[in-house]
């Protein structure tokens, strides 16, 4: 801790007397016609604590012969989890004395932006603290700390983040003027007596003296409090008083010496955890935390490296931590009450929780896939609105040109078939008392049925199409369904799976032809058939060496089966190749592919809220690779 430059006065202080303490400057540099301010986004003299597996230590940053990028997001607080959270962008990064200066752009169409540029104008200012990712680094020990301090010397910018106290003191909205307003603190404090000193220094001087006396005077106080609560004498008090640790420091070294205690005769337990290695990266640490949680009921899970620090964490430990890195005590707190305050008093704790329960859905969701799917093309869509679905033909052949004659003009035919998305989805809750007792067997077993089941509502919205208009399929855009005589992809009447009946299948689809009528040549590849059907159709697939020529099985190992448990009935199908010939279409949001998992903490429910949700759809936009038989 910096020496307290003594406060100038013309007669000693008074022990309870009131003294005065500088405001924050305010942001002069601000802009009301563009909305913008210039800020401080880190400097490289502020230690900020990290922890490793190693344990803690002081990371430097370093912004010499560093690239920015053009322009990075501002965010709220470091919310990465929504759109709702941008509150506009920062541009013209570049290394000021050492120090990494930007320009804020707010925007104008965010209330809280709307809010924030008038606290602005008003003089008021706010913390900036910044989101990245360390490249390289160095790491030394202080000589006279015997601390170890790591300087990241190349770094990948993310994002900036307006914020109420930032890790980075110096960090914050600048001013082109540095004048300083003392303003009279509401609390007393009691001082040291200090001998007199120059009564000429400079109000900034005095109110810088001031502020460190109260901030040290208040750490004092938290730390006796923290002792107080944890049982420990003033000896330990005197220690980290004398050691200008902060309040943080004191906690972990309370934690620290209670555990010491609390272990057997010559057995020291180490207890202290760290949740990442980044603690400006929250998102990451979710990732890793969460990942280390579903290893924990998946022991066939492979972890990552970065997450290998985790294993073993209990619901209660990953609590504890969130609450710590947030800079909120937990001594003497229940469990229950850890709990409860993680959930509502920080982001990353009921992402972690949806984290590693989402991970035992999407597993689930990928392991059931549906026989229907193998039939058909994979999409992404836009947006909700109708998908138009155009099939161009083949077009004219190629005429003759003669010797100076002109080509002549082709044209194409095209028909039009549509589909849309719709959202399907639910919601379950991961109760407090489960979490309290750590039971995450309770919630990955209902993850993985919500698994199974977004799994298998894709598949029954296929078939559901499939067999819509009494087994004949949906409309088509020319008012007639799927199977038709007029498609030349019906059987005329029911039969069994045998030669004969697939060469007329076969035969069907080599006979269609394109919107001009030009021969198009489809090869049938898949058929699809129900639980009924599926040993009839096993038995005409398989290989056989045949005693005579006429015993010859021409459609062994050229069609592949594919069983849908949905499809009820003697009905089978035979289709093209999904990716020769357009037939069957199903589609996702685009950036959404499969199943979406969202968590939040519960406030109608006593717990953590888990939602599934899928944008799913899907149509027939061909009728020409797909035949169909009534079965017997």
């Amino acid at each position: 801790m910096n020496a307290v430059t003594p406060i100038a006065a013309s007669e000693p202080m008074a022990e309870e007397a009131i003294i005065t303490r500088a405001l924050p400057q305010a942001a002069t540099s601000w802009n009301a016609e563009t909305w913008t301010v210039d800020a401080t986004l880190a400097t490289p003299g502020a230690g900020v604590t990290r922890y490793d597996a190693r344990g803690e230590y002081s990371e430097f940053l370093s912004f010499e012969n560093q690239s920015w990028p053009v322009q990075i997001p501002l965010l709220d607080s470091h919310r990465r989890d929504s759109i709702d959270a941008r509150l506009g962008s920062v541009d013209t990064l570049r290394a000021v004395g050492g120090e990494l200066h930007g320009r804020i752009r707010l925007s104008r169409h965010h209330p809280l932006s709307q809010r924030i540029a008038a606290e602005i104008a008003d003089g008021h200012t706010l913390g900036v603290s910044i989101g990245y990712i360390t490249r390289e680094q160095r790491e030394r020990t202080n000589p006279s700390t015997k601390r170890r301090e790591m300087t990241a010397t190349r770094l990948d910018l993310l994002e900036a983040s307006l914020v109420t106290i930032p890790a980075d003191r110096s960090a914050g909205l600048r001013s082109h003027s540095m004048t300083v307003i003392p303003a009279p603190v509401e609390m007393p404090v009691s001082t040291p007596a200090s001998p007199p000193v120059n009564a000429a220094a400079s109000t900034q001087e005095r109110a810088e003296a001031a502020n460190t006396i109260v901030d040290r005077a208040a750490v004092n106080g938290e730390i006796r409090s923290i002792a107080r609560l944890s049982g420990l004498d003033q000896a330990w008090v005197d220690s980290q008083i004398d050691g200008n640790a902060t309040a943080d420091n004191a906690r972990q070294a309370a934690f620290a010496a209670m555990s010491q205690r609390a272990a057997p005769a010559g057995q020291v337990r180490n207890t202290s955890i760290s949740i990442g290695t980044d603690p400006s990266d929250p998102e990451l640490r979710v990732r890793q935390v969460g990942e280390a949680l579903y290893a924990r009921h998946n022991p066939g899970h492979q972890l990552s490296e970065p997450a290998r620090q985790f294993f073993g964490l209990s619901t209660l430990d990953i609590a504890r931590e969130s609450l710590r890195l947030r800079g909120m005590a937990t001594t003497g707190l229940s469990a229950a009450t850890i709990v409860e305050r993680a959930m509502h008093a920080t982001s990353d704790f009921p992402l972690i929780l949806g984290d590693a329960v989402g991970r035992t859905l999407r597993e689930s969701y990928r392991a059931a896939p549906s026989g229907l799917k193998l039939l058909g093309r994979k999409t992404t869509a836009r947006d909700f609105r109708t998908k138009h679905r155009l099939q161009i033909s083949e077009g004219p052949r190629l005429k003759q040109v003669v010797e100076g004659g002109e080509f002549e003009q082709g044209t194409f035919d095209e028909a039009k078939e549509s589909y849309k998305l719709s959202t399907w989805g639910r919601i379950f809750s991961i109760s407090r008392t489960a979490i309290v007792n750590d039971d995450l067997g309770a919630f990955t077993d209902l993850a993985r049925r919500l698994g199974q089941a977004a799994a298998a509502t894709e598949a029954q919205i296929l078939v559901d199409l499939l067999v819509s208009g009494s087994g004949n399929g949906p409309t088509m855009s020319d008012g007639k369904p799927l199977f038709h005589a007029d498609h030349g992809n019906k059987a005329t009447s029911g039969s069994a799976i045998s030669v004969g009946s697939l060469s007329i299948a076969r035969s069907a689809l080599r006979k269609q032809v394109g919107l001009t009528g030009e021969a198009i040549d489809i090869s049938p590849r898949y058929i699809l058939v129900g639980p009924d059907k599926e040993t009839e159709a096993e038995q005409l697939l398989t290989v056989l060496n045949p005693a005579k020529a006429e015993d010859t099985n021409p459609f062994a190992g050229k069609l592949a089966i594919a069983v849908d448990a949905r499809l009820t009935g003697n009905r089978w199908y035979v289709s093209a190749d999904p990716a020769t010939v357009d037939g069957l279409e199903y589609a996702y949001l685009e950036g959404e592919e499969g199943v979406v998992i969202e968590t939040k903490a519960g406030f109608e429910v006593d717990g953590v809220q888990v939602k599934a949700r899928v944008d799913f759809g899907a149509g027939f936009v061909d009728h020409r690779g797909w035949y169909t038989n009534a079965g017997a």
